[in-house]
């Protein structure tokens, strides 16, 4: 069998789902959302709707937290640049919405492994 060097990459995540919800910066409630690691890919359910795929994501581990970095695109030339961090079970982080010509958009993310 072989790995693929994004698979490689991706380490300890790569295979793991977390559940929660993200939601846009300042506001306490947000959507429900998974966050899939798979193959060396990246994936939020939340984001399917607007037209976001998966994407490779890189992970890089300091003391006892693993952070993942992704670039999710649409269609319309807009991207969400995702910074996640998980400490045992437990993820949270970010993630810029950025549209061509408009400002960007902070949502926040908290999620927990799923099971």
């Amino acid at each position: 069998m072989t790995v693929s060097t994004a698979a490689r990459a991706a380490g300890a995540l790569d295979g793991k789902s977390f559940a929660g919800q993200v939601g846009e910066q300042g506001k306490t409630q947000g959507d429900a959302d998974t966050l899939v690691f798979k193959d060396g890919k990246f994936r939020s359910t939340a984001c399917d709707k607007y037209g976001f795929g998966d994407a490779p994501y890189t992970t890089k581990l300091e003391k006892a937290v693993t952070t993942a970095e992704a670039v999710t695109k649409n269609d319309k030339g807009e991207t969400m640049e995702w910074t996640l961090s998980t400490f045992g079970e437990l993820m949270s982080g970010k993630a810029l919405y950025k549209r061509p010509g408009k400002d960007t958009v902070t949502y926040w993310v908290k999620a927990k492994l799923k099971r």
